[in-house]
């Protein structure tokens, strides 16, 4: 079956909720571009996102980020995955309601912290407590994340495929976005 895909569909949540993996398995099954904000901020700057917090700090990258978004949301429609601080920038929410669509990718504490805690690329999480930072961050921005649109939760029974099943059930309750062509 074919698929019209009106606006661009942007993935929201936690690291390690799989925004960028469910975002390319969703992307192929729609026959969409994929875009992934934090890619787009690293090529830009030429230089790793754990550098540009680094060399420049969080206030600058968001104000990047924020840029980078409103670019991609103003481009060809696709499936944007956005980095896990993305969505608590009200500028870039006001963005993603007039041009897309927040798909919150809902994962609880411990299957984020699985996730993500052998990474090193995760520059907030370069803590004494990298624990209490992430749940610190799942406190804070849960409550965020779900002024989105569309909420899918993930777990960990669920394979990247069945979680972009999921995410593309949940916009075919949505034609203003998705509609089987």
């Amino acid at each position: 079956m074919g698929w019209k895909l009106k606006k661009t569909v942007v993935l929201v949540g936690m690291m390690g909720a799989g925004k960028t993996a469910v975002g390319k398995a969703l992307a192929t099954r729609l026959c969409v571009p994929v875009l992934d904000s934090d890619a787009e901020i690293e090529r830009a700057a030429a230089r790793s996102i754990p550098e540009i917090f680094v060399r420049d700090g969080e206030a600058f990258f968001r104000l990047k980020e924020s840029q980078v978004i409103e670019r991609l949301l103003t481009g060809r429609t696709g499936i944007l995955s956005t980095g896990g601080g993305a969505y608590m920038s009200e500028r870039n929410r006001d963005a993603i309601s007039q041009h897309g669509v927040a798909v919150w990718l809902d994962a609880d504490l411990p299957l984020l912290w699985q996730r993500v805690r052998h990474k090193d690329s995760r520059p907030l999480l370069r803590t004494p407590d990298p624990l209490g930072t992430l749940r610190a961050l799942y406190e804070q921005r849960v409550p965020v994340y779900a002024l989105a649109e569309l909420r899918v939760a993930v777990a960990p029974r669920y394979s990247i495929d069945e979680t972009a099943e999921l995410v593309l059930q949940a916009l075919l309750t949505r034609p203003d976005v998705l509609e089987p062509s």
